[in-house]
């Protein structure tokens, strides 16, 4: 469908008109960026306007567990180098707010769509994505999303005879199980640090065996596929061998990891590593994520983690004890309302910090602590956090919801 620039039909272009609208309601009534129920308004009038909006766009959807938020901003930078650019940057990532994002795009070449993982393979259906790139899958949201399996053979039936690229990380058994379905396959080498959903196989149910970095079914011969473009330290070695630095202005050896995969699917839009990565520099935090802002005469640096892997990740990023921590954890629906994640993530990474514990759930999270032998004080207010705090900058850290209350409080 990409290329295809049939004029929109008169239901359409009312459905867009009344979806804008809508949006605009939203952000007058202080609702957020009415993306959402502009988007839902607009599909309500006119089901088939994803497609009909995605029709003259080179698109491509990142979908992952953690992430693909990030990704999706690498990338729709290092993609500016060719073309205008439409994304669906602040996150609104299941139909409607893709919908959305895609109908102000009148004047772009390219669609950089990060999908919600449940979603991926019916917004694949009606964009025609040109390329599809899998970052990672682990649990995350049990209540809603259901087990990691079960959501890669979800995407391996929807990816299966898929005409898109699908850039696919070589080191998630799952992500692996998922894209061997489709026919033209990318592999990236981007590592992949929580293991904890990827010790059985994915494809006959038995024992992974991983000697180093590299991994495989005993039983039924499943392994890793040899990776053509590959995240080795600070750069990206592409299929010629050569190596590309990689300097970023976010922190961490995830980011790198979602770079090397940037790089790689900005090779199938034409654009050079060189070139896509040199862009990426520009990034300087995504949809508030990294930030360091000032708030009660004090700094805080915002810092998203949303399940076990995410939390993983981001305890490699703080800086070293004494450096004061505050958690928040809030269980909405957008976070997912079992807590029981909590459980999996290693805390005791955290000794050594003083530690303050905030959030609508801080008393689950506060249990968790005290099994994990940590010291830390329950508030109730991020001002209370923030004031009890010892002086220096603080890592505050906290999951979807509770991360948007932080910003709101703070003025991000």
């Amino acid at each position: 469908m990409a290329g295809n620039s049939e004029p929109m039909t008169p239901r359409a272009k009312l459905a867009v008109t009344a979806g804008r609208a809508a949006a605009a309601v939203s952000r007058a009534a202080g609702r957020g960026s009415g993306s959402v129920i502009g988007g839902k308004v607009a599909l309500r009038l006119d089901p088939e306007l994803l497609a009909r909006v995605a029709q003259h766009l080179d698109v491509v959807l990142v979908s992952a567990t953690n992430g693909k938020t990030t990704t999706t901003r690498l990338l729709a930078e290092a993609l500016r180098a060719s073309g205008p650019v439409v994304s669906n940057a602040l996150g609104a990532n299941m139909p409607a707010g893709i919908t959305s994002a895609l109908a102000g795009g009148g004047e772009a070449k390219y669609g950089v769509i990060e999908v919600d993982e449940k979603y991926l393979a019916g917004v694949a259906r009606d964009t025609d994505p040109k390329a599809i790139a899998l970052l990672n899958l682990s649990r995350d949201q049990l209540d809603r999303a259901g087990e990691t399996r079960m959501l890669a053979e979800k995407w391996r039936e929807g990816l299966a005879g898929s005409k898109s690229i699908v850039i696919a990380n070589a080191d998630d058994p799952l992500i692996v199980w998922a894209a061997s379905s489709s026919p033209n396959v990318v592999w990236v080498a981007a590592g992949q640090e929580w293991k904890d959903d990827a010790w059985s196989c994915p494809a006959c149910g038995g024992v992974m065996q991983r000697p180093g970095d590299d991994w495989f079914c005993g039983e039924c011969g499943f392994r890793r596929p040899t990776a053509s473009w590959a995240l080795q330290g600070d750069h990206v070695v592409d299929p010629h061998g050569s190596a590309w630095p990689i300097n970023l202005q976010l922190p961490g050896r995830a980011n790198k990891a979602n770079a090397a995969t940037s790089a790689a699917v900005a090779a199938c839009f034409g654009v050079p590593p060189q070139v896509a990565l040199e862009r990426m520099y520009q990034v300087q935090a995504v949809a508030g994520r990294y930030d360091v802002v000032q708030f009660l005469e004090r700094d805080l640096r915002l810092l998203l983690a949303k399940n076990p892997a995410g939390w993983l990740e981001t305890f490699t990023l703080i800086d070293p004890p004494p450096t004061p921590v505050i958690l928040s954890v809030n269980a909405r629906g957008a976070d997912g309302t079992d807590t029981s994640w909590l459980w999996d993530v290693d805390y005791t990474r955290l000794a050594g910090h003083p530690i303050a514990v905030i959030g609508d759930r801080r008393l689950d999270l506060a249990v968790r602590l005290e099994v994990a032998g940590l010291d830390f004080r329950v508030c109730e207010t991020l001002d209370e956090a923030v004031q009890m705090s010892p002086q220096g900058r603080i890592e505050l850290i906290a999951n979807y919801t509770a991360f948007q209350d932080v910003r709101r409080r703070v003025g991000n």
